[in-house]
């Protein structure tokens, strides 16, 4: 289509309605033809948002079709799909929720994006076998230095309010109400074929908000049970590992599956 210049303002003109035709939108008498490229200009705002309400179908059934419609084309405007691949739209939506005025009124919003993001990403995530719990009882060395590596598929949500039960109620035709105060820690994973969507119990949420940012076994349980004093160590790693949630140990000298 021309120069990397050309088709940087073709774009930014297509995702902002302020911006006038861009050279090369003519007539067939060399005119501008502001008219043609405003039904391009919409066509591409529909795929967009499109493709975000097929990956945040909870956050728009939240929000309603007509707010959902103007929070998508206002994210649309300033973020350009990464790559040809429209099933990846949308990574940063959730931190644009966040900063949405006005949405703030539904504090848990952003966190519930991040879980359905979470979600699309461990649907399209790279098949990997999960560490057999076998694994764990071989090992040899010290286990409280032992690290565990994550799920390619694997993500973990730390969140002030309810996610994964608001998402979970939101898989029925009709939602039971929920007090929007409690804080959960969801994993999302694809040890197999199906998405699992699996809210840990609370006292475990540091231990694997830990082990996923590469802490040793030692310290993530010493962290744990700072924060409460209900950690069980042993229930909290097996529970994780038969989720799925780990593919490997990793220790000095290499990595064991």
């Amino acid at each position: 289509m021309g120069s990397a210049s050309t088709q940087d303002a073709f774009a930014d003109a297509l995702l902002h309605r302020s911006r006038p035709v861009p050279p090369g939108v003519t007539t067939s008498r060399g005119a501008a033809d502001p008219l043609r490229f405003a039904v391009y200009r919409n066509n591409v705002f529909v795929s967009l948002t499109k493709a975000l309400a097929q990956r945040f179908p909870v956050t728009e059934r939240i929000v309603g079709a007509d707010f959902f419609v103007g929070m998508a084309r206002a994210f649309a405007q300033d973020h350009k799909p990464a790559t040809p691949l429209i099933m990846n739209y949308g990574d940063g939506f959730p931190e644009f929720i966040r900063g949405f005025d006005p949405a703030a009124g539904l504090k848990y919003l952003p966190d519930l994006a991040r879980l359905e993001a979470a979600w699309t990403q461990a649907y399209h995530a790279a098949d990997a076998v999960p560490l057999d719990p076998a694994a764990l009882a071989s090992a040899t060395g010290d286990l409280a230095a032992l690290k565990l590596v994550a799920h390619p598929s694997a993500s973990l949500i730390r969140s002030a309010h309810p996610v994964g039960s608001i998402w979970a109620a939101h898989q029925e035709e009709n939602v039971t109400p929920l007090d929007h105060r409690r804080p959960e820690t969801v994993l999302v994973v694809r040890p197999d074929m199906a998405v699992g969507v699996h809210i840990l119990p609370v006292p475990d949420g540091p231990f694997a908000e830990a082990l996923f940012a590469g802490a040793p076994l030692g310290t993530a349980a010493t962290m744990a049970m700072h924060e409460d004093e209900r950690f069980d160590f042993g229930a909290a790693l097996v529970g994780l590992v038969g989720l799925g949630a780990f593919a490997a140990l990793s220790l000095d000298e290499g990595t064991v599956s």
